[in-house]
């Protein structure tokens, strides 16, 4: 079902050829910003790859990704790619990339199942990045250190914007602010989810929340999370389980919070047992990039995907990512779209 925020008396501040022109200043001077950061080698990533090699990330283990035979192998199933969470570990093997560097990538995908508003699409583009660790940097603190590397870049790359297009203003905080997931059930008792995250992200503007997937203490997990590539179930030195999680700002416009990452220290072999079993998925063990994991054939790491789309929507102050990427949406959305002033490409 499709869902519709529309500002009152919205004005795009940029028009379409400005729009683009920040587009490209914020794709160019971002990624560069966070490949330095975090010394990332850019590499060519996968459209398609093949079914039942337990590469494609399945997210949290409901979405359908789309499939196509291929002629030339027996018709043998493709997937388009929902996100490349095992697809860049592999490669981190195949590169035999030294601990402390990484890679990054454009990725491209079609979510056929997302409900579509201001800040879903079918079409998703991100940046994918993945980096090689030693086995002392699992741990929540080197998790926030690389968050913070990661929100510098987002710093940098907004006083760009903002001065390249005066009539934009900036937005982030100084400093971007951490909690768990379950400090967060804590704090708001008794608001959803979605609800806790809009209170946080409007109170403190920039804000990660760890451990996206462990279930908390009312037994209900904050967020879905596939058990096979971010950590959800190591303890950590906060008292609660995570070594992953979300980085939301708050978005004035739509007056909610606003996704731009996810992220996390990836799976070792004992977490990987952990969540397949307590998740009742222990028959991926067999798959092949599963079988390289509890091999140990495959580097420790922390990766994530920041939303190219997203961040350029944030940042150019648009009310829906349709102003950022060209998609297919609900002809009576386009209708409204254009009745509220919101230029769909």
């Amino acid at each position: 079902m499709s869902y519709l925020i529309k500002p009152e008396g919205y004005t795009p501040l940029l028009n379409l050829a400005e729009t683009e022109q920040g587009i490209k200043v914020i794709k160019e001077f971002f990624s560069d910003n966070l490949s330095t950061g975090l010394r990332l080698r850019r590499v060519t990533a996968p459209l398609f790859v093949l079914r039942g090699l337990g590469i494609n990330d399945d997210l949290s283990g409901t979405e359908r990704a789309v499939n196509f035979p291929i002629k030339d192998l027996k018709d043998a199933r493709a997937e388009v790619v929902h996100s490349l969470a095992k697809w860049k570990r592999l490669t981190l093997a195949e590169y035999d990339i030294p601990e402390g560097y990484g890679i990054y990538t454009d990725m491209n995908a079609i979510r056929a199942d997302e409900e579509l508003g201001n800040i879903h699409s079918l079409y998703v583009d991100q940046w994918d990045w993945e980096r090689v660790i030693a086995p002392e940097h699992r741990n929540v603190e080197f998790l926030k250190q690389v968050v913070e590397c990661i929100y510098a870049a987002m710093q940098r790359t907004e006083y760009l914007v903002c001065e390249r297009f005066p009539q934009l203003r900036p937005q982030l905080p100084e400093h971007i602010t951490f909690i768990h997931a379950e400090e967060l059930r804590r704090r708001y008792p008794q608001l959803s989810s979605k609800e806790r995250e809009d209170a946080i992200s409007r109170e403190w503007g920039a804000v990660f929340v760890i451990g996206i997937g462990c279930p908390l203490d009312d037994g209900e997990p904050h967020d879905l999370r596939a058990p096979d590539y971010d950590d959800y179930s190591t303890p950590s030195s906060l008292g609660f389980p995570g070594l992953n999680g979300d980085l939301l700002v708050w978005n004035e416009l739509l007056g909610r919070s606003f996704e731009l990452s996810s992220m996390g220290i990836r799976v070792d072999k004992e977490a990987l047992i952990r969540q397949l079993r307590e998740s009742g998925k222990e028959d991926r063990a067999q798959l092949y990039f599963h079988r390289r994991l509890l091999d140990e054939t495959l580097p420790l790491s922390v990766g994530g995907g920041i939303g190219q789309s997203r961040l350029c929507m944030y940042y150019l102050q648009k009310a829906h990512i349709g102003e950022i990427q060209a998609s297919i949406w609900p002809e009576d959305m386009r209708r409204e779209c254009k009745a509220a002033g919101i230029p769909l490409i």
